[in-house]
């Protein structure tokens, strides 16, 4: 099997499950493990480097009015890599290629690859993803194993947290504007012994204001903004901090959302853990 996955989450899925060595094509933004980094790369970000915060979404914002992809696909990329199975995603026009895109392509190209679309809005269905992806790839068993042991690991948060007292947490998807959280995240934050302010499970993140934010009267804040690592999230925290539009005193905390919030993959698991230590030291 010859694999493109055009998901920074599904690559980490498929290496994860064995079908690593499969996998001959990738996106740009597939950067985990380190040895997705030595596949041929097929799409590329139509974004300018350097944009602030403010600008992406304007950028992002502008993009979606005029009806422009926000992403390339390289179709000559695609087709030397005579792919049998092309994963996507219809879940977000701005985290990945869209499938209506990989689906115009491979007509183009006249190529036969199965295309298989991810598409997760809760922790149950990330975790149905995992297994679906281990049936296309004959890594059923390998999949089943790791979904039990992702859940194992969540629940043995939740029984750490159980009876203590739940912070309000404001987790910020984005900082300027603001953006609550959606899909699996607000989950995640209850499973970590939090209330999630704002976002609803399941939906899509919400653009909001600091009105709103400061009117939840959150106990803490993380900052988790889609595509940073914990460096550009700290970065952007710092500058949440210094801006002043918090309640005065609010604790702020950065996260690596590429590596454990953004992204539906094996690691969110890391990051309902890494959010129970915050919260609550265990």
């Amino acid at each position: 099997m010859r694999i493109v996955s055009l998901l920074p989450s599904t690559t980490e899925i498929l290496f994860a499950i064995g079908a690593g060595p499969d996998v001959v094509g990738v996106t740009f933004e597939c950067d985990h493990p380190a040895e997705a980094r030595t596949r041929t790369i097929v799409s590329t970000s139509a974004m300018p480097e350097g944009l602030s915060s403010a600008e992406i979404d304007a950028f992002v914002v502008g993009a979606m009015e005029r009806g422009e992809d926000l992403y390339h696909l390289s179709a000559d990329a695609l087709s030397s890599l005579d792919a049998s199975l092309v994963v996507t995603q219809d879940l977000c026009a701005v985290c990945a290629v869209d499938v209506s895109v990989v689906d115009d392509a491979l007509a183009h190209l006249g190529c036969t690859a199965d295309v298989l679309t991810i598409d997760p809005h809760t922790l149950d269905e990330v975790f149905a993803s995992i297994e679906e992806l281990g049936r296309a790839t004959g890594r059923a068993e390998a999949a089943s194993s790791l979904v039990v042991s992702l859940r194992d690991r969540l629940a043995a948060v939740r029984r750490a947290v159980a009876g203590r007292l739940r912070p309000r947490v404001m987790l910020l998807e984005w900082t300027d504007p603001p953006f609550a959280p959606g899909h699996w995240v607000p989950e995640m934050i209850e499973a970590a012994g939090g209330e999630p302010l704002l976002g609803t499970p399941g939906a899509p993140s919400l653009r909001t204001t600091w009105e709103a934010v400061r009117a939840a009267r959150p106990d803490v804040v993380i900052a988790a903004p889609c595509g940073f690592d914990l460096a550009g999230a700290q970065s952007l925290a710092d500058d949440l901090v210094a801006s002043g539009v918090l309640p005065p005193g609010v604790p702020v905390h950065a996260v690596d959302a590429n590596a454990a919030w953004a992204r539906p993959g094996t690691r969110l698991v890391d990051g309902v853990e890494e959010l129970a230590r915050i919260l609550h030291g265990v």
